[in-house]
């Protein structure tokens, strides 16, 4: 939760000098500057950000991001099935019929 946070500060500042995150970070977080950098190196690492020359900027969107986060809890609670996963989502909540031809229409766009 907190790594989202910091990426959803990235995004709404980017491009952002790395001096200037840390100082939002330890504003926003309490984050000490060693823990922003810290943080920042991990997820530079995973792809989602980029430090170049001290300016952060963001290499994937955060549509792409929570697709990944997305797929990550995919795998994990549902051994990757979605079929298994939208069982269990759906179990809870009911859908609606345009919440349906949305994903009807995903789908549909997938196939071939």
């Amino acid at each position: 939760v907190v790594e989202t946070r910091f990426a959803e500060i990235i995004w709404e500042n980017e491009p952002i000098g790395s001096r200037e995150l840390a100082e939002i970070c330890n504003k926003e977080l309490n984050w000490k500057r060693p823990t922003t950098y810290n943080v920042l190196r991990k997820l530079c690492e995973k792809g989602i950000f980029q430090n170049l020359d001290g300016i952060v900027s963001s290499v994937l969107s955060r549509e792409e991001f929570y697709g990944m986060q997305g797929e990550e809890f995919v795998d994990d609670a549902f051994h990757g099935s979605l079929p298994a996963f939208v069982a269990a989502f759906t179990s809870r909540k009911k859908l609606s019929d345009k919440e349906i031809d949305e994903l009807i229409d995903i789908i549909n766009s997938k196939r071939g």
